[in-house]
């Protein structure tokens, strides 16, 4: 149907779909580093990766390739590097990641539901939600060809079990590279609508035990071949979280602001009630089934799980992404249309102001944090603290500043343990003289526990790698608004921004003085809890 045909109604939505999706694409076009919190990290070790084997090499870190599933930008962008430069090829990365995250949320409604109306508003709302926000961009590149792996197998449902198995192995192997949480996303939406399909048939399970099969098997063999070879998921740490559950539904929608979240998620939940009640959204035949299926991973899985944080938040934004397809929208008609129309574009725009004022603010920051580093000695060891308890920094506005320092890897070929470098997830790590000293934990860590060990009053629980960083390290970053200097004994201040300040650490002529039985020892009572 020409363009011109369709009822303006449509057209109007089309033309709000495209000013938003334009709108939420350009901040990654008007800052040279995103304000994301794991962003500067990833880039950080795009530098390493880029680097290695060439003369610019940082000998503080080794690259080890193994068979994991976690590797989507680490293979991609030092490849990419070679024509674009690191920091351009990660922005190019994020913005495909996001346009795929969006299209194949679009490509699932058009081929269940012959067009798109949802789907393509869920995407752009959904493009700054924690998860994304914060920087999971393995996570989020991977999900995004997960979403159109989906789309093009429901499509070739009816096709023979040949060409879905080359199909389905292409993507098993693809989602597997880029993040294992994606494939899951990809593996269970599947597998769930192909039970669907075997009940609404009156019991045709033999054709759906083909078609599961069909589906697991790619995914058996390379599991089998990442544990014969030695490969892994990720580390051990599983934490559960049960009571927070309910509250991630009010926080997940817009990563820098809670209020904001919270705000979108009562007006949206608001919006598809009163949109039932009239019979304007309804289920499609197999919708009731896909709402269980995500209802079921958010309840059952745990909120850390192989070491990975927020694993049940990225299941709130798959449903949201996924869901639209199995939705059955009738357009209001009249002024109806033109209030919801008008409400979904301010509550899109609402949540991308917010995006737009972090991001632009922190253009000064991190160039405040690159110019630090000009003035540090080649191959310094460099250490990460936050300026307040634990956690260290409280609002959310506030992290994108955790990772930045851990960009001295390039600018300064400085070592930062803060740098991710956990085995089973991430190809680089330390050279072996500087693993007794490396976070196995990365986040800021509380100055008050720097000062306490330097002060001989060690706590129990004091991680390793802290008990000499007096000793062991040659520059300290205290993250968080500058205040007075710590310990003007042992540290020298370099440079001050709005959200850090830079000190070296003097060598002291004396060691600091016994701090009783707690001290020197390990214990297995945590003392940084909250970055568990």
């Amino acid at each position: 149907m020409p363009v011109n045909s369709r009822p303006p109604r449509e057209i109007a939505a089309r033309w709000l779909f495209v000013g938003l999706c334009a709108a939420s694409l350009a901040p990654v076009l008007l800052v040279r580093i995103p304000a994301m919190v794991d962003y500067p990290d990833h880039l950080a070790r795009m530098y390493i990766l880029a680097a290695n084997g060439t003369a610019a090499a940082n000998p503080a870190y080794r690259v080890e390739w193994a068979l994991y599933p976690n590797l989507a930008m680490d293979l991609l962008i030092p490849q990419m590097a070679r024509l674009f430069g690191v920091a351009l090829s990660g922005r190019i990365f994020l913005l495909v990641s996001e346009i795929l995250i969006v299209g194949g949320a679009m490509a699932i409604e058009r081929v269940m539901k012959g067009r798109v109306q949802l789907a393509g508003f869920a995407g752009v709302l959904l493009l700054y939600s924690l998860p994304f926000a914060w920087g999971f961009l393995n996570f989020e590149f991977g999900l995004g060809v997960a979403l159109f792996g989906i789309a093009l197998m429901l499509k070739m449902r009816e096709a023979a079990w040949p060409v879905r198995l080359v199909v389905n192995t292409v993507f098993v192997a693809a989602l597997f590279a880029a993040h294992f949480f994606a494939l899951g996303v990809y593996g269970a939406t599947l597998g769930w609508y192909e039970l669907w399909r075997a009940w609404d048939r009156n019991g045709a399970w033999r054709d759906a035990v083909l078609r599961l099969a069909v589906l697991a098997a790619p995914a058996v063999v390379v599991l089998a071949v990442m544990a014969a070879t030695g490969g892994s998921i990720g580390y051990a740490g599983t934490d559960w979280f049960l009571l927070l559950k309910p509250l991630w539904l009010f926080r997940t929608l817009n990563g820098y602001s809670l209020t904001m979240s919270a705000v979108t998620a009562l007006a949206l939940m608001a919006a598809l009630y009163v949109a039932a009640r009239q019979r304007l959204l309804t289920l499609a035949p197999a919708g009731a089934w896909m709402a269980a299926l995500f209802a079921i991973l958010y309840v059952a899985i745990p909120s850390r799980l192989f070491g990975t944080s927020f694993v049940d938040l990225r299941i709130i934004v798959a449903a949201g992404l996924i869901m639209p397809a199995f939705l059955r929208l009738r357009l209001p008609d009249g002024h109806r249309f033109t209030v919801v129309l008008t409400a979904a574009g301010l509550v899109i725009a609402a949540n991308l102001a917010v995006v737009y004022s972090v991001w632009l603010s922190y253009r000064r920051e991190y160039a405040a944090m690159i110019r630090s580093f000009a003035g540090m000695k080649p191959g310094a060891r460099v250490l990460v603290a936050g300026a307040g308890d634990d956690p260290p920094l409280r609002d959310l506005t506030e992290f994108p500043i955790f990772h930045a320092p851990d960009l001295a890897v390039h600018y300064a070929n400085a070592f930062v343990p803060d740098l991710f470098t956990t085995p089973g997830k991430q190809p680089v790590r330390p050279v072996a003289a500087l693993q007794p000293l490396d976070d196995p934990e990365p986040a800021p860590v509380p100055v008050t526990l720097l000062t306490a060990i330097a002060s001989g009053h060690e706590p129990p629980g004091t991680p390793s790698f802290l008990r000499g960083w007096y000793r062991d390290f040659d520059y300290v970053y205290v993250l968080g608004p500058p205040a007075g200097n710590p310990m003007p004994d042992r540290l020298e201040e370099v440079t001050r921004a709005r959200r850090f300040v830079l000190y070296r650490i003097e060598r002291a002529s004396s060691p600091p003085p016994s701090g009783g039985e707690g001290a020197g020892r390990a214990s297995s009572s945590p003392c940084r809890s909250a970055r568990c």
